[in-house]
């Protein structure tokens, strides 16, 4: 609700709807997690928990419908429409960690590309072998993989390791994407990196060198969950100023373009809102799809503005930036 929402004044007179090549909701299908990221609300367990929505083939495949009907373009009943106009629809698969899920990951991918979705994934890669990308990557437009750190000790501290002590091979990962472009020529490759104490001060330009991704999202640390790694205004910025050689591909989120600004349905397939306030932790809304986004946006037009997916605006100059993304 990727985590792309920024509040917009409304005006006595009505402005035209800004315009978006594509919309995207997040589905974070599980909190499971075989990592234990210290930043993270994931839940560290290889076993997610059986009232999670995936479970139940039927009621996932309901949830996409009622998605992807309130959420297509042609809807003019949706609210947002009035703030924002999009072309195409896409559905960002999260979790904890979606490849937890085996063979339901696949078909909920191949269910939400039926639907009428774009489907797009976001992974800590450790279980991404080739047989997997070779069934996964058709169904997808866009492929995400969380990195924040080069360094074996780093990971290991910030959380980024399996039970068994097994860390993600680069290089593994670097031949793995490689073999997804091989699969899907037209699919494209984001990194997602979360700066905090512990990685601050590395330099990853030779990993985003070696990857290629057409998109690098910087996020710095939301201390909902834990505040000692979180780093000052200016150590982030010196970061994101560290990386400028990448700046065509980069997109840079703040805490504050964070806050309420991510369209997302959480396990059980309710919306989830992201608070004003990054110390606060995020608020369920416990109706149906259509009436629950609209007491949403019905709620953020009381306070004296409409939620609007887009880019923050600290880099709404960057081409990546140019739809809505999770």
């Amino acid at each position: 609700m990727s985590k792309d929402n920024l509040i917009f004044p409304i005006s006595p007179v009505k402005a035209a709807p800004s315009h978006v090549d594509a919309l995207t909701i997040n589905w974070h299908v599980t909190e499971a997690c075989n990592y234990r990221c210290q930043y993270c609300y994931a839940k560290w367990t290889d076993h997610p928990c059986p009232r999670e929505l995936f479970h139940d083939r039927d009621r996932s495949q309901h949830l996409l419908a009622e998605l992807f009907r309130y959420f297509q373009p042609t809807n003019t009943r949706n609210p947002l429409r009035d703030a924002l106009s999009w072309r195409t629809l896409r559905l960002n698969l999260a979790g904890g960690e979606p490849s937890i899920l085996g063979e339901r990951l696949l078909d909920i991918t191949r269910a939400a590309k039926q639907v009428g979705f774009e489907v797009s994934l976001i992974s800590n890669a450790s279980r991404l072998t080739s047989d997997v990308i070779k069934q996964l990557a058709p169904q997808l437009t866009c492929l995400g993989v969380s990195l924040d750190s080069t360094h074996s000790g780093t990971n290991l501290a910030i959380g980024r390791v399996e039970r068994n002590g097994q860390r993600l091979s680069l290089n593994e990962l670097t031949s793995n994407l490689d073999f997804a472009r091989q699969v899907n020529p037209a699919l494209k490759i984001k990194i997602n990196t979360v700066v905090n104490a512990l990685n601050a001060d590395e330099d990853l330009s030779g990993l985003i060198t070696r990857v290629r991704p057409e998109r690098w999202k910087v996020l710095r640390m939301l201390p909902i969950v834990d505040a000692t790694l979180g780093v000052s205004d200016e150590v982030f910025a010196a970061f994101v100023e560290r990386h400028n050689a990448f700046r065509s591909i980069q997109c840079v989120e703040d805490n504050s373009d964070m806050c309420e600004s991510y369209l997302m349905v959480d396990p059980y397939g309710r919306f989830l809102r992201i608070p004003r306030h990054s110390d606060t932790q995020p608020t369920l809304i416990r109706t149906p799809v259509p009436r629950s986004f609209g007491q949403a946006v019905g709620a953020q037009r009381r306070r004296g503005g409409i939620v609007s997916p887009r880019c923050p605006a600290s880099s709404i100059s960057s081409p990546a930036c140019a739809s809505i993304r999770p």
